[in-house]
């Protein structure tokens, strides 16, 4: 192969890894920014009692031989 043909492969290639990388970032940016506001979303109001309404005496043990 001549040399001309193995710079334009170069250039071409590095375009294409500087597109991958641009768009890779771009993405890992987006997929950060959604798992955060899905566990945000997910966890909020847990630390306050609000949510989920949990009944300690719903899941008391009865019935465990006291005759």
């Amino acid at each position: 192969m001549s040399d001309e043909v193995k710079d334009a492969a170069q250039v071409q290639a590095e375009e294409a890894f500087d597109g991958f990388m641009y768009w890779m970032k771009k993405g890992t940016l987006w997929s950060c920014i959604v798992l955060g506001l899905v566990v945000f979303g997910c966890n909020s109001g847990v630390e306050d009692d609000a949510y989920p309404a949990y009944n300690g005496e719903q899941y008391a043990p009865t019935n465990m031989g006291n005759d």
